[in-house]
């Protein structure tokens, strides 16, 4: 860890950074972009007073982090916007609690869904839970935040939400590191039932004391530094309320108007923006995505005005916010004749998810799907995944609608998980189907990592977060401890085998697993791999191997072409000529 007078860092870079300058002494979570490179970053410093772990899920990684906070350590939750909904369940209870040591909460929202089946607003998750939250707008901001939460965490004994999005996460800024605390401590627990059990009669207690602590953090919020005036309100003619990366877009845009920059977004700083709309003539509130502070401004009788409707859709740049200042909606999206034309997300050359749904399409099932590098199976020329939820949703949907359908239809309902999502939230699913008797059948994509977020270690890599050894815990045996009785293992490039694993498991009454077990190809870049050519005096140019959607098959004049630098060797392509056009290259 470096403690340089400045240096320029990445928003979660300076998160993991504040952390460990803060005293942090477990840091977990579940990958998922944007938040992914914090916990990274943080256990690539390597100091060994930190504990430093991915957790199977982001319920697990908050129960963890309680269990860490109780005991007095400062503790770091990281995950995604939609991470947050999985661990609801412990986080709402958990305001009741409270904690002895500092926990932050890092939900890193991605509004424009970047990467996201969702652009959920995640501050409604602090008014929901009474949870105070943090907004930062800056890599400096995501420094100073986190250091400032972890203080509010303890001075409060409450979890506090730091609330960066992609925006922020993944630009660079100048970060100057303020010396770390120097914080020595023993970690015990201390019994404590009537605050730490949630049977009704102490949850009551607790609820009542969650409500005077709201009350003191709203006088917190107002007296903060984090929330600040910049620029001359007194006697202005507009001034703006806004917060996060919104600040930033209208200090570029129009930076003579004075801005009241809301750190704090939860509770509101209510006192300090009505002192704010009493110097100006009019209060324009500019945010991302939900009215979530125009709301409770105007609930509280102060006059504002916001967005046109049109901007809660996606995320805020310069050019929106000169149209939100403007008073007009959002601009339809022009193409640009300058530009390429867009280029679609596709699997990578090579990568076995292909050969599996190849063969899905061949079969014509119903493919049910589920949050991986898996769900671009729904993209032409593939175009097999007919559903896509949450992390988990894909067998339970298979489940649901096998019960409802015609036994013909049933049968050909396949569900398809990543190992990764798996761990994740799969087993319950897989549970649901052994106990009601399912005869649907399963396919877990096992490509030994959590392919998606940059290859992360889980359950079943035999890694842990700082590469040391770990069990390696099998898909297909967890599946059998659960009852499942029919649970084959194939590499999915043996397709002829696949294939009649598939047909066997749709003919059968019993729940299947098929666990389709290949390494992804990003783990095994540099090793020997066979290669192909396509002969072109033989191919019929009917365009049947280009339909499996390869990145390495190209159009040529008269005849597919191979494009030697992206093939994988995996000989899908080979398969489906039925002129036998494509052949390996002798080595």
């Amino acid at each position: 860890m470096t403690d340089s007078a400045k240096l320029f860092l990445y928003g979660n870079e300076a998160v993991a950074l504040a952390a460990a300058h803060a005293g942090v002494k477990m840091g977990t979570g579940y990958p998922g972009t944007p938040s992914t490179e914090i916990l990274e970053t943080l256990a690539g410093f390597g100091d060994p007073a930190i504990v430093a772990r991915w957790a199977p899920n982001e319920k697990v990684a908050l129960e963890v982090g309680l269990g860490a906070a109780f005991a007095g350590a400062r503790t770091l939750v990281t995950m995604k916007h939609v991470g947050v909904n999985v661990a609801a369940d412990p986080l709402f209870t958990a305001a009741y609690t409270g904690v002895r040591g500092g926990l932050v909460l890092v939900t890193a929202d991605d509004p424009a869904m970047h990467s996201s089946q969702n652009e959920q607003d995640n501050r409604h998750y602090a008014e929901a839970a009474g949870l105070p939250m943090l907004e930062p707008a800056s890599s400096q901001e995501a420094y100073d935040f986190t250091r400032l939460a972890f203080e509010l965490s303890e001075r409060y004994e409450t979890i506090v939400l730091l609330r960066p999005t992609t925006r922020t996460c993944h630009s660079k800024g100048i970060v100057t590191p303020r010396a770390p605390d120097a914080i020595e401590r023993r970690y015990v627990f201390e019994r404590d039932i009537p605050r730490l059990v949630m049977v009704p009669g102490n949850a009551r207690k607790r609820h009542k004391a969650l409500e005077a602590k709201l009350e003191e953090l709203a006088a917190c919020s107002n007296a903060s530094e984090l929330n600040v005036c910049v620029g001359e309100a007194k006697g202005a003619s507009i001034g703006v309320v806004a917060s996060g990366v919104a600040y930033q877009y209208v200090r570029e845009v129009a930076p003579d108007l004075p801005v009241l920059k809301v750190g704090m977004c939860w509770p509101l700083p209510l006192q300090r923006i009505a002192e704010f709309t009493k110097a100006v003539g009019e209060v324009l509130v500019v945010e991302e995505l939900s009215d979530f502070m125009l709301d409770h401004i105007r609930a509280a009788g102060i006059p504002a005005r916001g967005k046109h409707p049109s901007f809660r859709l996606g995320e805020l740049s310069p050019d929106r916010v000169e149209r939100i200042l403007a008073g007009k909606p959002a601009a339809e999206p022009k193409p640009r004749e300058d530009l390429p034309p867009p280029r679609p997300p596709v699997l990578c050359p090579g990568c076995g998810h292909r050969s599996v749904f190849a063969i899905l399409k061949k079969l014509k099932l119903t493919v049910t799907g589920d949050i991986g590098c898996y769900t671009l199976g729904a993209l032409p020329p593939l175009a097999n995944l007919d559903t896509c939820i949450c992390m988990g949703a894909s067998i339970g949907n298979a489940l649901g609608i096998e019960r409802v359908v015609e036994p013909e239809q049933a049968r050909r309902v396949v569900a398809v998980i990543g190992d990764s999502t798996f761990f994740h939230s799969g087993l319950t699913g897989v549970l649901d189907a052994v106990y009601n008797g399912s005869s649907g059948t399963l396919l877990i994509l096992d490509n030994r990592t959590t392919a998606m977020t940059g290859g992360q270690a889980h359950p079943g890599t035999g890694k842990r977060l700082d590469g040391a050894d770990a069990p390696a815990i099998d898909p297909a045996d967890v599946c059998r401890g659960l009852g499942v009785r029919d649970v084959k293992v194939v590499d999915p490039y043996d397709r002829a085998a696949l294939e009649q694993m598939l047909n066997e498991s749709l003919a059968n009454d019993a729940f299947s697993v098929i666990v389709c077990r290949h390494p992804c190809l990003l783990l095994t870049r540099g090793e020997k791999r066979d290669l192909y050519r396509v002969e072109p005096q033989v191919c019929k140019d009917c365009g049947a191997c280009l339909r499996v959607g390869c990145p390495a098959l190209c159009q040529a004049e008269g005849h597919v072409e191979i494009l030697t630098a992206y093939c994988a060797g995996c000989g899908l392509c080979a398969d489906v000529c039925k002129f036998g056009a494509i052949v390996k290259v002798d080595a």
